[in-house]
């Protein structure tokens, strides 16, 4: 969460996030932290620290814009009931969920005490779809590159 907030006030958003605002705001930010404008090698560095925080913090926006979780919803919804859970990891309150179709999602403020009934489920998909899957922001972290079969 505490990235999430980080990036909204990088970006100076207050509400949902609106993908036409975060996109002009964003090409704003990257022309006024673009490195080629400074010429002193400190202040060139600091630029450059910054440019990446913009970038990662767009894409990381866009991720979990409401737009982009919509548009991506029927996937969503098709790998949270027909995969099963392959592989999980949490951290803080971020929890990451790895499904047999090759989907990795990640979900925030998962606390580390549903992290443990999550974990200690005898299904754990079942208990995923009832307390996690739908009640938490979200997030397509990745797709596993699926090898050609020859």
């Amino acid at each position: 969460m505490r990235r999430i907030n980080q990036y909204k006030k990088l970006f100076k958003v207050e509400k949902a996030i609106d993908l036409k605002e975060l996109k002009s705001t964003y090409r704003s930010l990257v022309k006024e932290w673009h490195p080629d404008k400074f010429q002193d090698p400190e202040k060139k560095a600091v630029a450059e620290e910054e440019s990446v925080k913009i970038i990662d913090g767009y894409h990381f926006l866009v991720s979990i814009a409401p737009a982009t979780r919509e548009k991506g919803l029927e996937e969503y919804t098709t790998t949270i009931t027909t995969s099963r859970v392959i592989d999980y990891k949490h951290k803080s309150m971020l929890l990451e969920v790895s499904f047999a179709d090759g989907n990795t999602y990640e979900y925030f403020g998962v606390n580390h005490k549903l992290f443990h009934k999550f974990h200690n489920a005898k299904a754990i998909n079942n208990f995923g779809k009832r307390h996690i899957f739908k009640s938490f922001l979200y997030r397509k972290a990745k797709r596993t590159v699926e090898t050609e079969q020859a």
